[in-house]
């Protein structure tokens, strides 16, 4: 008997009908002559397939192309790219499929889940960890426009040239009702990029009436003796400008906000995977590109496409942002002035023109462009463009170009005086060279 897939199944049913119809003619029983339609009978086995089998004595042989494998397929081309996503750890199908799809591949996902798991060995081996010994926790729901949750989360960036990783904050906000989603990168987690993050999260897919969050200290100092949070000041003042409420979860108990948790999770192994970025403005064009994308697919996990649903529930519920003076002001921090000129902004010094005679100044970066305002946001001062290089930006009149002389701030009170030379003593004067004498003399 063969031992090959499926066939084994029906080699046995086949040759149990052969051997009962031997039995039953006797010496008369003749392989060559036997009745097709009575062994289609016993067997189920259609009479074309039979007559095939008939020419090889009723046994089944393997497929001609079995084992072999084409030279050229539609994966053909993209296997280095495959292979390198491999080496650093990615083995989702769906992440691969999107990396090399804008290459031009056009086969199928399995067709690249096959190829992953043929080619495991690829893949290093990750460290053992315990599974976690969770407690058990009720699921709950809200309504739309209701809660939103935030946290942030830290990766580490490849560098385009090759010359490292450079370790960012990522912001992350999801709505609990539909799983909208938006996230954004910035050089650190501040408070001030943490106003920023959520203003522009909120322009994004409106304000709800409450934002679940942790115990960060850029929200809370701690609590009262009641239990109730004690609101940083900037914080409280913030909420009351934008218009929303923000409830705590427990102290180390992540699972409260999950929904927002395993979205940071989703950005390292899904948005992060395999990418290679030059600067934060770059890595936050594909991240929105990113959130717009994941929101238009239909996600299981909240049986819905989340952009659909949210702009049909919960944005008629959710506020809108009104871009007041109050609001611009958290977009464009205070920074104060050094003495040569400059201001510091995400770790880089731009110039700010020599006739602007105050100490403190506001900035606000869109894109590649850096604004600098006067501290009451009433005219622009300067535009640098953001070249992520660390040199200084210099900008037009950063300095006068006729300086006047720096004088004193302080009158000058000490005087110097010059004394006379004393007349040289007669004990000395035969030390006196200058009167030379000649020797012939």
């Amino acid at each position: 008997m063969t031992d090959f897939g499926l066939s084994n199944d029906l080699q046995e049913i086949l040759t149990h009908a052969l051997d009962e119809m031997k039995a039953e003619a006797g010496e008369k029983f003749d392989l060559t002559k036997v009745n097709l339609a009575e062994l289609q009978r016993r067997t189920g086995i259609t009479r074309k397939k039979l007559r095939r089998l008939k020419r090889n004595n009723f046994e089944f042989m393997p497929h001609g192309n079995t084992g072999r494998k084409a030279e050229v397929t539609v994966l053909s081309g993209y296997t280095g790219v495959v292979d390198d996503l491999l080496k650093i750890r990615v083995t989702n199908s769906e992440v691969i499929y999107d990396r090399i799809k804008p290459l031009g591949y056009s086969g199928s996902v399995t067709t690249i889940r096959k190829y992953v798991e043929d080619h495991r060995d690829l893949v290093p081996a990750e460290r053992q960890t315990v599974s976690p010994q969770g407690n058990r926790g009720r699921r709950y729901e809200t309504g739309p426009g209701e809660s939103y949750q935030m946290d942030w989360g830290f990766v580490n960036v490849e560098k385009s040239d090759g010359s490292g990783t450079f370790r960012v904050a990522c912001f992350a906000m999801i709505c609990h009702h539909c799983g909208e989603r938006y996230i954004e990168f910035f050089p650190d987690a501040k408070q001030e990029h943490l106003f920023i993050g959520m203003i522009h999260a909120f322009i994004y897919m409106g304000i709800p009436e409450n934002v679940l969050t942790d115990n960060m200290k850029s929200v809370t100092t701690g609590r009262d003796p009641d239990g109730n949070p004690i609101w940083q000041s900037d914080y409280e003042e913030f909420m009351n400008v934008i218009g929303f409420k923000t409830k705590l979860c427990k102290v180390a108990h992540p699972f409260t906000k999950g929904k927002v948790e395993r979205l940071v999770r989703f950005v390292k192994e899904n948005f992060m995977a395999g990418r290679v970025f030059s600067n934060i403005t770059d890595l936050n064009y594909e991240a929105l590109k990113w959130c717009n994308d994941q929101n238009g697919r239909y996600h299981r996990a909240v049986d819905c496409v989340p952009h659909d649903k949210h702009l049909s529930e919960c944005q008629k519920t959710a506020g809108t942002l009104n871009m007041t003076h109050d609001v611009l002001k958290y977009l464009c921090p205070l920074r104060k002035i050094s003495f040569d000129g400059f201001v510091n902004y995400e770790g880089r010094r731009y110039g700010v023109p020599y006739w602007y005679t105050k100490k403190l100044c506001r900035v606000r970066r869109d894109a590649f462009t850096l604004y600098i305002y006067d501290d009451e946001l009433s005219r622009e001062l300067v535009q640098h463009n953001v070249t992520w290089s660390r040199k200084d930006s210099f900008c037009k009149d950063q300095y006068a170009v006729n300086q006047p002389e720096e004088h004193p701030s302080v009158t000058v009170k000490t005087t110097v005086t010059q004394l006379e030379e004393p007349e040289p003593s007669s004990a000395f004067e035969k030390f006196n060279f200058a009167k030379a004498v000649s020797w012939n003399e």
